[in-house]
C-alpha cells in the first residue's frame, strides 16, 4: 500500500466546468483556515462532463496547480478523475491524483458463485448477531441473508479491484487517493450492507480512502435534500461508526471516511453533517461540483450589461434543448416544465430578478428551483459559445468570482465545517 496518498480529514469536491474559478475557490478554503479549520479542495470533472464541454482531464490539474501557485495555497489539494470506470480512466491517469472509481451498474449483477461462496465461507463473524461499537441495534443476519446482500454488492467490488490494480499498475510509485463510488443507483445501501461492501473492499485488497454510498432521499442536482432529515442524520451517524469499525477490525487505511455525493447545495443536511463530525472526531469528504457554475451565471446575471444579457442567453437556450440536457441527469433531477418562465420573460428580467430566481435562497418568493436545476444542467450551451463565454468570465470577474467564494464559504464551508 506504498502508493497511498493520504487524504487530508476534511476535503471538499469543487467542480470547474470552465477551469476558471480555482483562485476564487481556494479563496474561500483560506478563510475557513484562518478560522483553524483546514480544508483540502479537491477539483472533480468527470468524463461526461469533459465530452460535453471537449475538455481534457490535464486542463483540471493545469488549472489547480496555476490557482495554487498564484494563491500562495501551501496545504494539501487534490485533482479528481471523478466517476470513472475501466472504459474512462486512462485519459485521467497522468493529471490525476484522486480516482472516484464509479461501480454503480455492476450492483445487483450476478457473481461468480464460487468466490460468492468462498467470501462467506470465510466471514462466519458476519453470521448471527453483528454488533458495532456507537450502533444502538445490533445487526441479524442468516448465513442466507449474507449471500443475499454480499452477492448484490460482490460483482461491484471485483471491479473496483480491476480498476484499482489497472491505475495502481500504470501509476506506480506515483501515490493516489481511492474512492469507491456505489451511489448513483436506485436504492440505498444500510449500514449493514455497507459492513458487507467493505469487507468485501478489504478482502480486494484495494485501499480506499473514502466510500460513497447511497444515502436515503434524493439528492438532485443544484436544489437541497429531498427526504427525512432525521432518517439520514440516524444512517449519517451509523455508517461512520462502521467505517471505524473497518478500519480497527479490517485493516482499511485509518483516513478512510465517507464521501457525500451531494449534487451540490444539501443545505438541510450540512447541520446533522456537522454535527456526526463533532461526535465521532472524523473526517468527511464532502462533493459540491455544479455549484460553481451556477454561481458563474448568478455572477454574469449580477454584473449586468452583457453579463445579464448572456445569462438570458444561456436560459434560452438551455430550455430549447431542455429533453437533450435533461435525459444524462434524469435520475437526479426534479423539473417542472410549468414553472419554468419563457425565454422572452427572462430577457426582460432585472439582474436583481435573474439573481434572486436563480440563487439557491429557499426563503426568497422569486427563487425557482426548477429553473434552478434546468440551468445546473445546462452548461454545454456555454461551451458552445466558447471564446465569448469566457471573454465575459473574465470582463465580469469581480461579481463572479465574488459569487464563487461566497457561496463556497458561506454555504458550504460554514455550516459544515465551522
Amino acid at each position: 500500500m506504498s502508493n497511498i496518498l493520504k487524504l487530508s480529514k476534511f476535503s471538499l469536491g469543487v467542480g470547474d466546468r470552465f477551469a476558471h474559478q480555482a483562485p476564487s475557490q481556494l479563496k474561500a478554503c483560506k478563510m475557513a483556515v484562518q478560522k483553524g479549520v483546514p480544508i483540502a479542495p479537491t477539483w472533480n470533472k468527470s468524463n461526461r462532463e469533459h465530452n460535453i464541454i471537449g475538455s481534457e482531464p490535464v486542463s483540471v490539474r493545469a488549472a489547480a496547480d496555476a490557482a495554487v501557485k498564484a494563491t500562495g495555497w501551501t496545504l494539501p489539494y487534490y485533482v479528481d478523475a471523478d466517476h470513472i470506470g475501466l472504459n474512462t480512466v486512462d485519459r485521467f491517469l497522468e493529471p490525476s491524483d484522486f480516482f472516484t472509481i464509479d461501480v454503480a451498474d455492476f450492483i445487483g449483477k450476478p457473481a461468480d458463485s464460487a468466490q460468492l461462496k468462498a467470501f462467506v465461507d470465510q466471514h462466519p463473524e458476519l453470521v448471527g448477531t453483528v454488533k458495532i461499537a456507537g450502533v444502538g441495534e445490533p445487526f441479524e443476519l442468516s448465513r442466507a441473508d449474507l449471500t443475499q446482500l454480499a452477492g448484490k454488492y460482490f460483482l461491484a467490488v471485483q471491479e473496483a479491484r480491476a480498476v484499482y490494480q489497472h491505475i495502481a499498475s500504470v501509476k506506480h510509485d506515483n501515490p493516489f487517493v481511492t474512492e469507491v463510488s456505489m451511489d448513483e443507483t436506485d436504492a440505498p445501501q444500510s449500514p449493514v450492507e455497507l459492513l458487507i461492501i467493505l469487507t468485501a473492499i478489504a478482502d480486494a485488497r484495494i485501499p480506499i480512502q473514502t466510500i460513497a454510498p447511497k444515502f436515503t432521499g434524493r439528492f438532485n442536482k443544484g436544489v437541497d435534500y429531498v427526504g427525512d432529515v432525521a432518517q439520514f442524520e440516524r444512517e449519517f451517524n451509523a455508517d461512520i461508526c462502521v467505517i471505524a469499525h473497518a478500519i480497527q477490525q479490517l485493516g482499511l487505511p485509518d483516513s478512510l471516511k465517507l464521501s457525500v455525493h451531494s449534487g451540490s447545495d444539501k443545505f438541510s443536511i450540512y447541520p446533522a453533517i456537522h454535527r456526526a463530525l463533532i461526535t465521532h472526531g472524523c473526517g468527511v469528504h464532502v462533493k459540491t461540483a455544479g455549484t460553481t457554475w451556477l454561481e458563474e451565471v448568478i455572477g454574469l446575471a449580477e454584473h449586468g450589461g452583457d453579463g445579464l444579457a448572456l445569462a438570458g442567453e444561456l436560459y434560452a437556450d438551455a430550455l430549447s434543448h431542455m429533453t437533450e440536457l435533461c435525459a444524462p441527469y434524469a435520475a437526479v433531477i426534479d423539473i417542472n416544465p410549468t414553472k419554468l418562465p419563457t425565454a422572452a420573460t427572462v430577457s426582460a428580467w432585472t439582474s436583481d430578478q435573474f439573481v434572486r430566481t436563480v440563487r439557491h435562497d429557499e426563503s426568497d418568493p422569486l427563487y425557482n428551483p426548477s429553473m434552478r436545476q434546468l440551468l445546473h444542467v445546462g452548461f454545454k450551451m456555454a461551451a458552445k459559445m466558447g471564446p465569448r463565454y469566457l471573454g465575459l468570465l473574465d470582463e465580469c470577474h469581480e461579481s463572479v468570482s465574488r459569487n464563487v467564494t461566497a457561496n463556497l464559504y458561506e454555504r458550504h464551508i460554514r455550516p459544515l465545517f465551522l
